[in-house]
């Protein structure tokens, strides 16, 4: 059987700039930054108490069918995601309740968040005042389970992939493969990650928690931000789009995986430029043909300056403009590339590139064009989205503007 082409017609988003297709899209051309005070735990005890969190969330707004109490953060976050995905792409739940689907969902921590609320209530109050129903809300695979069960997808295959700050990718990848084989008529795919005391904690204590921005491939950097948010994207073949009249945002042509292994928490150069051109080979492209590179960009000194030397050994020629979301959204874990590859879209068909923000001087050892503190009109037609996640779990996807006379 011969592949299918596969488009993506439905974006949802929760994000610390803004929630929904519109609003992120604003956000995106403005180069708002979500970096604000922490609110969702007590940060009294860090040194740093800065994060990007995901605000005017109202989860009974889309969470209809479910008990509230049995849902975590991040799977509140998942189904609302997937509503506003088959919303933007105009379809109805019941329309794909009988249709074979897969829903994949990619994070980090899971339900991290519930965890750390339930040591904190055991300290407190003593095991025999705990919440009977908060281990119900524990489990990670009900990130994915709980959009099946919302929105009644008979026939969907709920899957969760816990490749950490790569999984949002490798999520999407998932559901290409699905599609354009036949497997399955769409797939709702990306990744969820809700504010969690424990990653805040990790990531201080290995001393990558910014004082106040991120500020990827700047001289000045300090680190990251710790983000939560959740990005689903619906996806279907082509021929299932045009047949509809849906919008279009973008075509997917292929991904890139590898796994190096090589460090806990560091990347490895050659392996991420290994990655890059796996994508590429699979969609078909040469680098010469990629107009923007959507950066993992976590605004640390080693992620950085390892990231742009990989990108630029890619492209002999010189890289593309190269943008690093987590500037404006923060390090969103588990939904970082998913959120890249919404934003990657968008940026496709609206014509615009996304400004790496906060931006100071760049680093002479990054040596990129990070398209500075403004967004830029551009007529893109490839976009290439990295994931880089700890462990060396690396994912690359590969966007294209839909053209109906290409590939």
């Amino acid at each position: 059987m011969s592949a299918q082409r596969v488009v993506l017609t439905g974006i949802g988003v929760l994000t610390s700039i803004g929630n929904g297709v519109d609003e992120f899209t604003t956000a995106l051309r403005e180069g708002r930054c979500g970096a604000g005070p922490i609110t969702l735990f007590d940060p009294t005890d860090f040194r740093q108490q800065i994060a990007c969190e995901v605000t005017d969330f109202e989860p009974e707004r889309w969470v209809r069918h479910t008990p509230l109490e049995e849902l975590g953060r991040a799977s509140q976050f998942s189904i609302a995601a997937a509503r506003m995905a088959m919303a933007d792409a105009g379809l109805e739940p019941a329309q794909l309740r009988d249709r074979p689907g897969l829903v994949t969902v990619g994070t980090t921590d899971g339900e991290a968040r519930e965890l750390d609320q339930l040591v904190e209530s055991e300290i407190a109050d003593g095991p025999e005042r705990l919440d009977p129903t908060a281990v119900r809300r524990l489990p990670a695979h009900r990130l994915a389970l709980s959009v099946v069960r919302e929105l009644g997808l008979a026939r969907a295959v709920p899957s969760v992939l816990g490749t950490a700050c790569a999984a949002g990718n490798y999520a999407i990848g998932d559901g290409l493969d699905a599609v354009s084989s036949g497997e399955v008529d769409y797939a709702l795919v990306g990744g969820s990650d809700a504010l969690a005391r424990r990653t805040f904690a990790g990531f201080s204590r290995l001393g990558l928690v910014a004082s106040d921005r991120c500020r990827p491939f700047d001289a000045e950097r300090e680190g990251l931000l710790t983000a939560e948010g959740a990005g689903v994207l619906l996806l279907e073949t082509l021929d299932s789009a045009l047949a509809r009249g849906a919008t279009i945002h973008a075509e997917l042509l292929g991904y890139g995986l590898n796994c190096d292994a090589h460090h806990p928490t560091a990347p490895d150069q050659e392996s991420v430029t290994r990655c890059m051109a796996l994508a590429l080979a699979d969609a078909g492209v040469k680098p010469a043909d990629v107009d923007l590179v959507s950066a993992h960009g976590t605004g640390t000194r080693t992620n950085d300056i390892t990231e742009s030397r990989a990108i630029r050994a890619l492209f002999e020629d010189g890289p593309p403009p190269t943008v690093a979301l987590k500037s404006m959204l923060g390090h969103s874990m588990g939904a970082a590339s998913a959120l890249g590859a919404a934003a990657s879209a968008i940026a496709l068909s609206r014509g615009f590139i996304p400004p790496t923000v906060n931006h100071r001087t760049t680093d002479p050892e990054c040596g990129i064009d990070c398209v500075p503190n403004e967004a830029v009109e551009a007529p893109l037609r490839v976009v290439m989205n990295n994931g880089l996640a700890f462990g060396g779990n690396n994912a690359s996807v590969v966007l294209g503007r839909y053209e109906e006379a290409s590939r």
